[in-house]
């Protein structure tokens, strides 16, 4: 495992760069403009062309689109949505992987429960050092992770993932509304305006 990772450190510093990223979605928009009208490809493509030509048009009812508006908008929509399809994909198979070395490490599969423990383990240290830095010495070191690392009735110290969530939509919500604010009186975009007719058109 210590080899694996060794040897796909520099690959998976590649792939996390921005740019190459977004050379790999430009290359799937093109291979998928490219594929014939009938094949499964074109036909992703063109369920692609048609959302970004709905998102387009409402666009165009919250402002004013021309030619070059509209093109630069149709060329970001369309990369941003197969950015979006390949993050989710990714994340997907970051669960599956995820879970199958779970089970090999469960079921001691190809006797890798050892390699695989030893491993988390050496994760799990090294997340625990910065914790256990900062425990006073007055306070044993049992009480202080029982108090904020791993409770005695083995339930997770942080909030349930559907809390999480909604802190999190709310968080994004006001930064959002924040940054709408300020680009709607120290710039001349009206943002508000803008977000006032998207939740009409929404709502109605």
């Amino acid at each position: 495992m210590g080899m694996i990772r060794l040897l796909a450190a520099p690959i998976r510093s590649i792939v996390r760069f921005p740019l190459f990223q977004f050379a790999v979605v430009v290359a799937i928009v093109l291979f998928l403009q490219a594929a014939e009208d009938n094949s499964l490809y074109g036909k992703i493509f063109d369920g692609l062309d048609k959302l970004t030509d709905a998102s387009v048009r409402l666009f165009s009812e919250l402002f004013s689109v021309k030619s070059f508006t509209r093109s630069g908008l149709t060329a970001g929509l369309m990369i941003a949505y197969v950015y979006l399809v390949c993050l989710l994909i990714l994340s997907v198979v970051r669960v599956v992987i995820r879970a199958i070395v779970d089970f090999m490490g469960w079921s001691n599969a190809f006797w890798l429960r050892s390699t695989i423990a030893r491993e988390r383990g050496i994760v799990a240290y090294r997340a625990w050092v910065p914790f256990e830095r900062i425990r006073p010495a007055t306070i044993p070191q049992e009480q202080w992770e029982e108090a904020f690392a791993w409770p005695a009735n083995n339930k997770p110290p942080y909030p349930p993932l559907v809390q999480r969530m909604l802190h999190g939509l709310i968080s994004y919500l006001i930064v959002i509304v924040g940054v709408a604010v300020l680009a709607q009186v120290f710039t001349p975009f009206p943002v508000l305006t803008w977000l006032a007719k998207l939740a009409q058109m929404l709502v109605g």
